[in-house]
């Protein structure tokens, strides 16, 4: 078979970004550009090994990348293929902590409980964080920063944050389309209410996360749900939500891992996505709330690093990576009216975030503290993961599906048959259990599914409770039989 595409790279191994990922991004980049068409061959593993004078093993893990995110696809005893079921994204123009609310059914605060998937604060570098406090604020010059900075934050902390989001998200971002804000739910907020104005509509996952529909209900916008499958939002119910309204301003999405199913918006759906919104002017609010703890190649880039996409915000957070109870978020956006409404808004509620706090772990990232804890923290997470998955076929097998997550801090069981929830989170309360009800989760009727976190409880914990949550769906699914 010939394959007359040669690839264009040269080898830097002095660059942050692994080797199999540089080849990688440079066949999406030419798969992008139309040099790579869909249906063409790669080279085979072998060959394109000699050719870059690498070990053969890099280029695998680089395909492997590719079929992960979808854009090659591999035909046994054929070879590697370009995926030929990309859509064409119409429009190329390239413009320049969250905390779920918990559902309590009892008087009393529950043994165990089952949060929407915090990190374990037992591992947090809480001493190492201290300490560079302590230092930041012993500065012989810090008379200098008890007064008023910018109000979208520390402009060196910024720049970290864009580098951050440039080398690891493949974004195109700089410090002043960046606002430090007091964790994600905070920037959730400016963005609804400096984006939205009563009478507007937006589009969201149904299931999804309340929390962010609040800040846009408070705004004055009316919410249009869309349903999720095993892809992720159903674009076609973008499709039709958009031809049935008019009024649409924004679509609010979770799509490296959906809230709270965890499921992954393919590469596709993301495609398409991008083209209704550059077709629409609906701007993508991109909540990427648990970016960081992945166990497979490596994370989905974010739908807000493809250049096609008109408009976005993108809201992160570092909660999860430093410490849960550091409120630490921010958001990012091309639109410079946008950032600049935000920054007086935020002039208003809040003058400024923790000047020190943000230079303290601005120490902690470029110490190396903050690589070195996500290392350690990323093999913690999955190894309760693997428990967790163990744990889950030998007791509930029989009543429940699941999959297992290739990042994040919970699993999404749902039940073999629909269930009373009302009875069933009753039922868990007594024995001293507490999960987060369906209807949190929920635009309409109440959801037939449940997000089980492990993140921050001992092995313990999720061991015990997990076979008396087994016991109680097998009680309540006997029930509805």
């Amino acid at each position: 078979m010939l394959r007359p595409w040669k690839l264009e790279l040269e080898i830097d191994k002095e660059l942050e970004k692994a080797v199999y990922l540089q080849i990688a991004d440079t066949i999406i980049a030419d798969i992008r550009s139309g040099r790579l068409n869909a249906g063409d061959a790669l080279p085979g593993s072998r060959n394109l090994a000699l050719m870059l004078k690498i070990n053969r093993n890099t280029v695998v893990e680089a395909y492997q990348v590719l079929i992960n995110e979808e854009w090659v696809i591999s035909k046994e005893r054929k070879g590697i293929f370009v995926s030929d079921k990309l859509p064409v994204v119409q429009e190329r123009q390239s413009i320049r902590d969250p905390e779920a609310e918990e559902a309590s059914f009892a008087l009393s605060k529950p043994m165990i409980n089952f949060d929407d998937g915090h990190p374990d604060s037992k591992i947090a570098p809480v001493t190492e964080l201290a300490r560079a406090y302590r230092q930041i604020f012993n500065r012989k010059a810090k008379w200098q920063m008890m007064g008023y900075s910018n109000e979208h934050g520390d402009i060196e902390f910024r720049k970290t944050i864009s580098q951050m989001l440039n080398h690891q998200r493949g974004m195109h971002i700089n410090e002043n389309e960046i606002s430090i804000t007091r964790g994600s739910q905070m920037a959730m907020f400016l963005t609804a209410q400096c984006l939205l104005k009563p009478g507007d509509q937006v589009i969201v996952e149904n299931p999804g996360y309340k929390p962010a529909w609040k800040a846009f209900e408070y705004a004055g916008a009316e919410l249009l749900p869309a349903a999720v499958d095993e892809e992720g939002i159903v674009t076609k119910d973008i499709e039709k939500l958009l031809t049935e309204n008019k009024n649409v301003k924004a679509i609010y999405i979770t799509p490296h891992r959906q809230y709270p199913t965890t499921v992954t918006l393919s590469l596709a759906r993301r495609l398409e996505l991008i083209e209704l919104s550059n077709k629409h002017g609906m701007t993508v609010i991109e909540d990427d709330y648990d970016n960081e703890f992945h166990f497979g190649y490596r994370p989905i880039l974010p739908v807000s690093s493809f250049d096609e996409l008109n408009s976005y915000v993108y809201v992160g957070t570092l909660s999860k990576v430093v410490a849960p109870a550091l409120r630490i978020g921010y958001l990012a956006s091309k639109d410079p009216s946008l950032i600049q409404k935000i920054g007086d808004l935020r002039k208003i509620i809040d003058v400024q975030g923790d000047v020190i706090m943000e230079q303290a772990v601005l120490q902690l990232i470029k110490e190396g503290t903050v690589k070195k804890h996500i290392k350690k923290a990323t093999i913690h997470y999955r190894n309760k993961r693997d428990l967790v998955n163990s744990l889950l076929e030998k007791h509930l097998e029989d009543v429940a599906d699941f999959t297992l997550p290739e990042g994040g801090l919970a699993f999404w069981i749902v039940p073999k048959e629909n269930l009373d929830w009302d009875a069933v989170t009753a039922s868990l309360l007594e024995k001293s259990i507490n999960i987060i009800h369906p209807k949190q989760y929920s635009s309409d009727h109440v959801i037939n599914g449940f997000r089980l976190s492990y993140g921050s409880l001992s092995e313990e914990q999720l061991e015990d409770s997990i076979k008396i949550i087994s016991k109680v769906l097998k009680f309540h699914t006997d029930r509805v039989k």
